[in-house]
């Protein structure tokens, strides 16, 4: 997989599958959402939603009156799907195409999401680099959430191998730098009614300061 161009294969997966027909469809981003009621998120905190491609989290987060959003993806296509689905409110979040492993933010987030973005990162480099940027772009006291799949979860994911995570090999990943709050498992049911476990953990950051 050395050679493997991760941004061309995102590129063609959106420029080619409606976005009810990939498996990490959800028409309401259920699990997502509860972490924000969770943590009762202040409807000003800058927000960043990693691998946030067309998902329709950032339409519900909209609606609920979220105002400083930011959505990343490796793909072009997918951003500009989710731009003009949303039409002129798409003026009203912040969206950046770059590869989360490497991409460097000019400001600080209070909370970092991520479902489904952070096991597609392979490589042990790739990993450094992500919770690298995770540690240094979210505030102090902020909050980071990782959804990915879990070791009963698949092994592959749009043709593509993932990593599987468990709670512990998550918690022992971050600990550095972030405390754990709570890991949950999740069943995702995907629109080919087939079913895919992941774990969710929602983390801390330290105030090392």
């Amino acid at each position: 997989m050395k050679n493997f161009d991760r941004k061309k294969h995102w590129e063609t997966i959106y420029k080619t599958r409606p976005l009810n027909e990939v498996s990490w469809f959800e028409p309401v981003p259920k699990t997502s959402l509860d972490f924000f009621k969770q943590f009762q998120v202040s409807r000003q905190a800058k927000i960043i939603d990693i691998g946030g491609g067309d998902s329709l989290l950032v339409d519900h987060l909209l609606d609920q009156g979220y105002c400083d959003l930011t959505v990343l993806d490796i793909s072009e296509a997918a951003i500009e799907r989710a731009k003009e689905r949303l039409g002129e409110r798409a003026s009203m979040v912040k969206w950046i195409v770059a590869d989360a492993a490497t991409f460097q933010p000019d400001e600080k987030y209070d909370f970092w999401h991520d479902r489904a973005a952070f096991h597609f990162l392979t490589q042990e480099q790739e990993v450094s680099n992500y919770l690298g940027i995770a540690q240094k772009s979210i505030c102090p006291n902020g909050i980071l959430v990782i959804g990915t799949f879990s070791e009963q979860g698949p092994e592959k994911c749009s043709g593509i191998e993932i990593k599987r995570y468990s709670e512990d090999a998550m918690t022992k990943l971050l600990n550095a730098f972030f405390e754990k709050i709570r890991c949950i498992t999740v069943d995702h049911q995907t629109p080919f009614s087939t079913i895919q476990n992941f774990v969710f953990c929602s983390f801390r950051k330290l105030n090392t300061a």
